[in-house]
């Protein structure tokens, strides 16, 4: 079976529904949220893993997709479901609460 085939249509579509900032925004996030003043990480190392790897899955194709990229999908988009309204109406909220979210590509102050 490809990887590709593991990746069923809406996993793709809800993954691209909740990850609403592109791969530009998402990069310019973790670069600023990881630097710091004893610190600065290297570019392509900000930001927290699962951004990371979101960051590269927002880069593939389809049919370039691994396993590993669809559990990471799958996982996204689930913490994204739990902690967002079903409309996903742009929502203000504690900062840390956006921050966390916005680590793995969901602004929730972002309209759909």
């Amino acid at each position: 079976m490809a990887v590709s085939d593991q990746v069923s249509t809406e996993l793709w579509d809800e993954f691209h529904t909740v990850v609403n900032m592109t791969s530009r925004e998402l990069q310019e996030w973790l670069s600023v949220d990881a630097a710091a003043e004893e610190t600065e990480e290297l570019p392509d190392q900000a930001g927290p893993p699962t951004g990371r790897k979101v960051l590269e899955i927002l880069g593939k194709r389809r049919t370039d997709l691994t396993a590993d990229d669809a559990r990471v999908m799958q996982r996204v988009c689930d913490v994204v479901r739990s902690q967002r309204n079903a409309e996903m109406d742009p929502k203000a909220g504690d900062a840390n609460w956006r921050h966390s979210l916005m680590n793995i590509g969901h602004d929730p102050l972002k309209p759909t």
